[in-house]
């Protein structure tokens, strides 16, 4: 186990994480149809859809609220009220989803009451799914916001099911998506679960609203993500799969709802942690072995192992991340021999993060981070694209993973789960390995060290 440690320190430099809000927002995003409301400010908004627009280069449904002066004093019941009246005349959205920031948690409004008084009033706004998390800025972050949010769509579209009267389709499955996955990694566990003849039904699937694809129609609402009837449907699924201790909450609810059987996978990046999915599929579907295309995966994941072992083994790496994308990826690491010399999350909710192959956990910042990677003799850092100004200060390679990576194209399709993504993701970290070449120097013998004006001598050509 990991020690966890919290630095104290007045200040944060260069944040790691990113709001929780802005998670939950993330997660309403894989509904289809969608718009998330911030309840506060507009600058809470604004800072929200700067990070996703720049991580994603697509055009982000984010609505606010905009409370003021005067709402924050006396309330905002009627701006929620007038935000779902404007939405349904603009957009005519299937799901709106509330997420509170700090303005409104810090006052300890009742949105939760307001809510059902306005929904109860307002019988005109019954086409509408509206669902409220409570996300303030100040516990958490991202990875937390995601969860509460998943938790909100649960408890209020998901109904309770007398055991009596359920009907389960043994051939459907639910698969619940941690934070940390991208569109492309939503994707690949899809089709892995299709191979065996299963059906999933993903919550929420950024694979289909989030992955960058042009549309011939702009409604100013999400265009993919899970069907609100599918969602529904969750209760006669015959297994839960969760992916991300942070899901473990939402599947329970399911569970105490419609009694679906749930199993959470902390990871899926690796070879054992991709093994025991797959496991799992194989007595869902009721087989004794995996299909073809699977079992090829595996043979080309187990030898793409084989040839970056001797790259990876012995490798001292920084990892900074959420917990559950923290653990997945140090896991995998160090699975093949590299140490992991510095992990720094985000928040200590998640108990994973005691976890992490590291004999020490840091809940901190990207100041952190760089201090700790540079005392240990860090040789890459694997973080968010703010880690770029550590990486320019140490002199060291940086592998972007998490979110946001605002300076590179492409984050939605990055891939680093399954047979297929572990394997890209062990030749990515090779490859930048060896890409890092060792200068020799006299000091490598034990030789005295050659003075700076004697170190550049001109080469004396022979013939």
């Amino acid at each position: 186990m990991a020690r966890i440690t919290h630095p104290k320190r007045a200040l944060s430099t260069n944040p790691l994480k990113s709001s929780a809000p802005l998670g939950a927002a993330l997660a309403y995003l894989g509904i289809e149809g969608a718009v998330p409301l911030f309840h506060g400010s507009q600058g809470c908004t604004a800072f929200a859809m700067v990070h996703l627009v720049r991580h994603f280069k697509e055009a982000v449904p984010l609505q606010t609220t905009a409370m003021n002066e005067v709402s924050t004093i006396l309330g905002g019941a009627e701006q929620i009220e007038e935000a779902i009246e404007n939405l349904r005349k603009k957009s005519n959205p299937r799901f709106i989803g509330i997420a509170s920031t700090a303005l409104t948690e810090t006052r300890g409004e009742d949105v939760v009451g307001e809510l059902k008084e306005i929904l109860g009033r307002r019988t005109d706004f019954a086409g509408t799914a509206v669902v409220y998390a409570s996300t303030p800025d100040f516990a958490g972050g991202l990875e937390d916001g995601w969860a509460k949010a998943v938790e909100a769509i649960v408890d209020s579209l998901v109904p309770a099911i007398d055991p009596v009267f359920r009907k389960s389709d043994p051939r459907q499955v639910n698969l619940l998506c941690g934070s940390y996955l991208t569109p492309a990694e939503v994707e690949e566990l899809v089709r892995m679960i299709r191979a065996f003849g299963l059906e999933p039904i993903v919550l929420p699937d950024i694979s289909t609203s989030l992955d960058g694809h042009v549309s011939e129609n702009w409604s100013g609402t999400s265009l993919g993500g899970t069907r609100l009837a599918d969602i529904e449907r969750m209760v006669e699924s015959a297994f839960t799969l969760a992916v991300g201790e942070s899901m473990r909450r939402a599947a329970k609810l399911i569970e105490d709802r419609a009694f679906v059987p749930y199993r959470v996978f902390h990871s899926v990046t690796g070879l054992k942690p991709v093994d025991a999915i797959v496991r799992t599929l194989m007595e869902l579907a009721a087989q004794n072995d995996a299909p073809p295309s699977i079992k090829r995966d595996r043979a080309r994941l187990v030898d793409a192992a084989l040839d970056a072992h001797f790259h990876i083994g012995g490798l001292k790496v920084a990892l900074g991340a959420d917990p559950d994308l923290l653990f997945a990826l140090s896991n995998c690491l160090a699975g093949l021999g590299a140490e992991i010399v510095t992990a720094v999350t985000t928040t200590t909710a998640n108990p994973v993060a005691g976890r992490v192959p590291a004999a020490e956990v840091l809940v901190g910042d990207l100041g952190d981070f760089e201090t700790s990677a540079a005392s240990n003799g860090a040789q890459m850092l694997v973080t968010h694209a703010h880690g770029r100004h550590a990486a320019h200060n140490l002199h060291l390679p940086l592998l972007r993973a998490g979110f946001p990576i605002f300076d590179r194209l492409g984050a939605q399709d990055i891939c680093r789960v399954g047979y297929r993504g572990t394997r890209a993701f062990l030749y990515e970290v090779a490859n930048i390995a060896q890409a890092q070449h060792h200068r020799a120097s006299p000091t490598d013998f034990g030789a005295a060290p050659i003075p700076e004006e004697f170190d550049h001598v001109p080469q004396i050509a022979t013939h």
